[in-house]
């Protein structure tokens, strides 16, 4: 059996952090699928009981430990094999910034947004989608103006920022209904970066589930 066993499926950006990170270190991993949309297998009460009591994904097993929360599980992988990992206070105080601001901010609102425009039933009124948007477009701008100053987010060298970042950017562009890469340069060119790494995979090579059967 592999090391880890994450709990993922292909189209979570927030799980696609975590299986970034996992094969970006080398590490010995396998996908557990879990079928987020049809059976609601997450908010079974034996899911909520034996794997994750906040009935969310991603969920990485590793020996007798159980983590969930991407933040944390990047934070795990990265103390442990000593990459991507923030040096010293500094870096590190930085570093949760930009993923707090990520989860809070950017990915935070561009996975509901994502959310509600392919796969919401009935399909939510346009005065949401209009909000999200419209806090996207300033988040991202933010982005975008830090990475004209630097390749990545940090410092230099990417680190966990970078991967809890990039969790929902690489999606294609019709799923989102506008061209991130293309609209924001910056972020363009520093995705370019971080799919150059050795053992970058796109999510829907990276995790099952795709294509998705309504």
């Amino acid at each position: 059996m592999p090391e880890y066993q994450l709990h993922c499926f292909a189209q979570s950006g927030n799980a696609y952090r975590a299986a970034l990170m996992l094969n970006l270190i080398g590490a010995d991993w396998e996908p557990v699928w879990v079928d987020f949309f049809k059976a609601g297998v997450q908010r079974s009460p034996e899911f909520r009981s034996e794997i994750n009591e906040m009935g969310e994904l991603p969920v990485l097993v590793h020996g007798k430990r159980t983590l969930t929360q991407s933040g944390v599980i990047l934070t795990y992988l990265a103390n442990r094999s000593g990459k991507f990992k923030p040096q010293g206070e500094d870096e590190e105080l930085e570093s949760l910034r930009w993923m707090l601001f990520d989860n809070h901010k950017v990915n935070g609102y561009l996975g509901p947004y994502r959310f509600l425009k392919n796969w919401a039933k009935p399909a939510p009124p346009e005065s949401i989608a209009a909000f999200l948007k419209g806090r996207l477009d300033n988040n991202l701008m933010i982005v975008n103006k830090r990475l004209e100053q630097s390749p990545f987010l940090v410092t230099d060298r990417p680190t966990i920022a970078d991967i809890s970042m990039s969790g929902y950017l690489y999606y294609p562009a019709e799923e989102f209904g506008f061209d991130i890469p293309k609209e924001y340069p910056a972020i363009g060119a520093w995705l370019g970066r971080i799919k150059a790494l050795p053992g970058w995979k796109h999510p829907y090579d990276l995790m099952p589930g795709h294509p998705f059967a309504a």
